[in-house]
């Protein structure tokens, strides 16, 4: 790695920074965690197409648990599936559990995922999709210049986040119900602590 070349950032941790920035660093920098029944249930998913495997189907070829990687942006990772028409361009296909619906911190994934086959195909990746196994249904996601920035603007605040020691606060809100790292995180004890510091620091240094 040289001076140029900006410290390696996992696809995945995009996806958690967008979820919430404390679940990332738990996961990322403090080398944490944990399963519940959302994570049991992508793990299934994800089993589907975690072994390295080609096939193809017509004129397009697809590729399960491909490896990525975008030099200019500092990501690594792999994606679930990616299908390659006869030209060589990609599509990528993110597996997610659940019912169809957008979340925003999916569609970041799958766009940095875009953004690795771009580079490493020297072709534009304009449109991906998420699977939802629950619904059994697709759900196209168009890799806008939008969506572009946000990856790049994640990838910068992931790479901070990984070199700092300080864990960001919890979010504290209904995100923290789904979150497999809830007992470890602590979001409800966090914010009583800060509430009360708060209260000692008004009571003791009033403006």
């Amino acid at each position: 790695m040289t001076a140029e070349t900006p410290e390696l950032v996992a696809i995945s941790a995009l996806q958690h920074w967008s979820y919430c920035p404390r679940q990332c660093a738990l996961i990322h920098v403090e080398q944490v965690f944990a399963d519940n029944l959302h994570t049991a249930r992508g793990n299934a998913v994800h089993a589907l197409v975690d072994e390295p495997g080609a096939a193809r189907e017509g004129t397009i070829r697809t590729e399960r648990a491909m490896p990525l990687w975008n030099d200019q942006l500092g990501l690594i990772g792999k994606a679930d599936l990616v299908e390659f028409a006869r030209d060589g361009s990609a599509y990528p296909v993110e597996y997610k559990h659940g019912p169809k619906r957008q979340r925003a911190h999916d569609d970041l994934q799958l766009a940095a995922q875009a953004l690795c086959l771009e580079e490493m195909t020297g072709k534009p990746v304009p449109f991906g999709a998420i699977f939802h196994f629950s619904s059994r249904r697709r759900r196209e996601v168009a890799i806008t210049s939008r969506l572009r920035e946000d990856v790049a603007s994640a990838a910068r605040a992931v790479r901070s986040l990984l070199q700092s020691t300080r864990l960001p606060a919890p979010a504290h809100d209904a995100r923290c119900r789904q979150c497999s790292l809830i007992d470890l995180c602590q979001p409800a004890a966090v914010a009583a602590q800060t509430r009360y510091r708060r209260l000692l620091s008004d009571l003791y240094d009033p403006q």
